[in-house]
């Protein structure tokens, strides 16, 4: 195992609209303080009771899903939890993974796109 599923984010153009939507909807705590995830003015997250958590990240312009027209794509990605983002970067690397996001690698974060092309973040925990 490399990495284990931390939460899946959504695009969204208002994210603590959708947090509060999500929120209620799971009985969870809208930006409950977590350091993995920074909230603010473009994210938000929701932790649910069962230990989901959503994340919402503001997009502009929005273009919504139009299930299932491939011109309106889902617009979600994946976040795993690693406890070296190094040494997984270099394993997701060797299975086939591209950098998508080569900013500073102090951050606690990197972003990345699958063998297919959709994005995902190894976090570090």
């Amino acid at each position: 195992m490399i990495a284990e599923l931390q939460c899946v984010v959504l695009d969204c153009p208002d994210p603590v609209v959708l947090a509060d939507f999500y929120g209620t909807l799971l009985g969870g705590r809208v930006n409950q303080p977590d350091p993995r995830w920074e909230t603010g003015e473009g994210w938000a997250t929701v932790h649910a009771p069962a230990g989901l958590v959503l994340a919402f990240q503001r997009v502009e312009p929005y273009r919504p899903p139009r299930w299932p027209d491939p011109e309106h794509p889902q617009q979600s990605h994946l976040d795993f939890g690693v406890p070296d983002l190094d040494h997984a970067q270099e394993q997701v690397l060797a299975l086939g993974a591209t950098v998508l996001d080569d900013r500073p690698a102090s951050r606690s974060w990197r972003v990345f796109a699958d063998p297919a092309g959709h994005p995902f973040c190894l976090v570090r925990h």
